[in-house]
């Protein structure tokens, strides 16, 4: 087993991190029944694994599920803005995992993070955008004969991890925990729509209503963020490729353009769609003096940071997490976090109720992978549907709610095909 090392920024800062795991913790109870079993059952024992994920207190609280299971846990930073310093150093002191993370971390940094995190020789992989499993996979192939399997909770890193299989160069099963019904549904609809516009409001102080705010892409992520800004009373724009997409946007009651069009009259835009430069070069002369760009997509590629920095004539840092991008003929650009996620880098993530679903949903899964992953195939797995609709009925439990239940007349009509007019 590894040595028992860390890196994090300070830790003084663990009792205070101790208090904000537990608040987390409160507004838990579906990942909270798990750990209850997870602490009479120990499915995961004697399991290592390695996570790159972000460290919040929601996170917290899915490393105490999984040593609670049994598991032998490390975990490292899944974006260098992401982390909660004080929520990394109260899990290296008070639930004695393994921590690489420092909010504000180079790149050099966090990729020396993802390499220490393998030194446990995993069993198990669970990442947020794939670049643990994918240094794994280019720099410790040593170590693939070890994992049973792995997870994901993005759509950045399922959208990767099917290309891997696609060419075949994906070397264990991994399941696509971000689409699962209760993930996606709840977590990147609810949960980043409202953290994003909590993320630009944190960063920059703005008022929304009046305001013209676009939105790019219209995924579950960007449905939720879109939603949100009109319901502060933004006029709110929708850019797509998608015409699938595009039309359910128009009949959701949102003006929708090309990004070209949106450029000459945004006043606050977001990004959140896993491809690379949503905003382009092509539109930064085209925004107006004052412009607020940002992204909740995982990878800091949606805007085109490089040729933004190319056409600009000076920079300036004139807010905490804002950066602002003078160009020629003197307008304004404001970036927000560097590009990276808004959400998490100005602000403190998705709130604990929503994630609670999606870490279920991890837990769940990584206890799935330890009864059957040596005989899945080396794909990308959808999370069982019995294991989700567990997740929403512990969730409705937990929220005093009570459903109906088919009577064994409606199973067998169901089931029938005879009955008709």
């Amino acid at each position: 087993m590894a040595k028992r090392e860390h890196d994090v920024k300070d830790m003084a800062l663990a009792e205070k991190g101790r208090f904000r795991i537990q608040w987390a913790e409160n507004d838990m109870p579906v990942l909270r029944q798990i750990r209850a079993r997870f602490e009479k059952e120990r499915p995961l024992k004697g399991v290592r694994v390695a996570a790159c994920l972000h460290v919040t207190s929601e996170t917290a609280n899915l490393m105490w599920t999984l040593v609670a299971g049994g598991a032998d846990v490390v975990l490292a930073a899944s974006n260098p803005l992401s982390t909660q310093d004080d929520v990394a150093a109260s899990l290296v002191a008070h639930f004695e995992v393994p921590v690489y993370a420092i909010k504000g971390e180079d790149n050099a940094t966090y990729y020396r993070h993802l390499r220490s995190a393998l030194e446990i020789v995993p069993n198990m992989t669970m990442d947020d955008g794939a670049d643990l499993l994918s240094t794994l996979h280019k720099e410790r192939t040593d170590l693939l004969p070890n994992i049973i399997g792995g997870t994901e909770e993005t759509t950045t890193g399922v959208i990767r991890l099917r290309a891997m299989a696609k060419d075949g160069a994906l070397k264990y099963p991994v399941i696509a925990v971000n689409d699962a019904l209760t993930k996606h549904f709840f977590d990147n609809r609810y949960g980043t729509g409202q953290s994003t516009l909590d993320g630009i409001i944190r960063a920059t102080n703005v008022l929304f209503a009046g305001r013209v705010f676009v939105t790019g892409g219209y995924g579950w992520c960007s449905r939720g963020i879109a939603s949100r800004a009109r319901g502060l009373g933004a006029r709110t724009v929708v850019t797509e490729v998608d015409p699938l997409r595009a039309l359910e946007a128009v009949m959701d009651g949102f003006e929708v353009m090309t990004m070209e069009q949106a450029a000459k009259i945004g006043d606050i835009f977001v990004t959140a769609t896993g491809d690379k430069n949503v905003i382009d070069e092509r539109h930064f002369p085209l925004m107006k003096d004052g412009a607020i760009i940002s992204n909740s997509g995982h990878f800091n590629v949606e805007i085109n940071i490089p040729e933004l920095e190319k056409i600009s004539v000076e920079k300036r840092h004139v807010r905490e997490f804002v950066d602002q991008y003078i160009l020629k003929d003197g307008r304004r650009i404001n970036l927000l976090a560097e590009g990276r996620l808004v959400n998490l880098a100005a602000a403190e993530g998705h709130p604990s109720s929503v994630m609670d679903m999606s870490f279920a949903n991890q837990a769940l899964s990584a206890e799935y992978l330890v009864k059957h992953g040596k005989t899945l195939p080396k794909n990308v797995f959808a999370v069982p549907a019995d294991l989700d609709k567990e997740i929403a009925r512990l969730k409705l439990e937990a929220m005093g709610i009570i459903i109906d239940k088919l009577t064994p007349e409606q199973e067998k009509y169901l089931a029938s095909w005879e009955e008709g007019t």
